[in-house]
C-alpha cells in the first residue's frame, strides 16, 4: 500500500518476479505503475506491505543499498548526466550506487555504445540515452531489473534491440519487471503480464492470453494494440 497526501495510491497489489521471466506492468495512464516501481526501489515510502528481495525483507532500505544488494532501476524520467561523457555517466553510477566501477567497456559493448564513451550524454540520442541507463543498471549483473517506460522516445529499431536485451538479462537469470505504453513492444518482451487499473491488479496473464483477455480489452486496449 502507497498514500500520499491521503490519497490511496497502491492498494492491495501483490507482484512476484522470479528469476529468468520479463513481467509486464501494464495499464492505462494514472494506474499506478511508476508509483509501484518508486515503491520498490525505495523511492517511495511503502505505507502497508514489504518489499522482498530473494527472501529479505527491504522494505526500509534506501535506494542505494537496494541496488547494492542487486536490485537495478531504469526510471521513467531521464536520469542520464548531460555534462559527462559516456564513460564518466558509467563511472560515476559504478561508484555511487554499487561502490565500484566494474567493467566499462564491457558494459558499453552490451548495448551498442561502444563508439560513443567519450561523446557528452547531451550529445546522445534518445534511444543511446536510454541505452546507457540500461548500462548504468547492469554496471553489476542485478538479481531483479525494473524499467520504467524503457521504450519511450525510442525508434522501432532501438525499441527492438533494447527487447533483445531485456530477452538476453532474462536468459542470464535476471527477473525483470517492465512497465510501457508501447504495448506491443512490450508483450512481446514479456512472458507474463498484468494489468494494474486505479492501484490495482485486476488482470494476470500470459501474452497471447493478456492481449484477448475481455477485462484488457474494455479497460485498457480500447483504441487497440499498439503505440498510444
Amino acid at each position: 500500500m502507497v498514500r500520499q497526501g491521503g490519497v490511496l495510491l497502491l492498494r492491495g497489489v501483490s507482484v512476484a518476479a522470479t528469476a529468468g521471466e520479463v513481467l509486464g506492468v501494464l495499464g492505462p495512464s494514472g494506474a499506478g505503475k511508476t508509483t509501484l516501481f518508486r515503491a520498490l526501489c525505495g523511492e517511495l515510502e511503502v505505507a502497508a506491505g514489504t518489499v522482498c528481495l530473494d527472501g529479505a525483507d527491504i522494505t526500509s532500505w534506501p535506494l542505494w543499498k537496494r541496488a547494492r544488494a542487486g536490485l537495478g532501476y531504469v526510471p521513467q524520467s531521464p536520469s542520464v548526466f548531460w555534462d559527462l561523457t559516456v564513460r564518466q555517466n558509467l563511472e560515476t553510477y559504478g561508484r555511487v550506487a554499487l561502490g565500484r566501477v566494474g567493467d566499462i567497456e564491457a558494459n558499453a559493448a552490451r548495448v551498442g555504445l561502444s563508439d560513443r564513451l567519450e561523446v557528452r550524454g547531451s550529445e546522445l540520442s534518445a534511444g543511446e540515452r536510454r541505452r546507457l541507463e540500461f548500462a548504468r543498471s547492469v554496471t553489476r549483473l542485478p538479481r531483479v531489473l525494473v524499467c520504467d517506460e524503457p521504450f519511450a522516445g525510442v525508434d522501432p529499431k532501438g525499441a527492438e534491440r533494447l527487447g533483445e536485451l531485456l530477452r538476453g538479462l532474462a536468459l542470464q537469470g535476471v527477473a525483470v519487471l517492465l512497465a510501457d505504453h508501447h504495448v506491443s513492444e512490450a508483450l512481446a518482451v514479456c512472458t507474463r503480464a498484468l494489468l494494474l487499473v486505479d492501484g490495482q491488479v485486476v488482470v494476470e496473464a500470459e501474452p497471447a492470453e493478456f492481449r484477448e483477455h475481455p477485462v484488457v480489452r474494455a479497460r485498457y486496449l480500447t483504441e487497440g494494440l499498439g503505440r498510444h
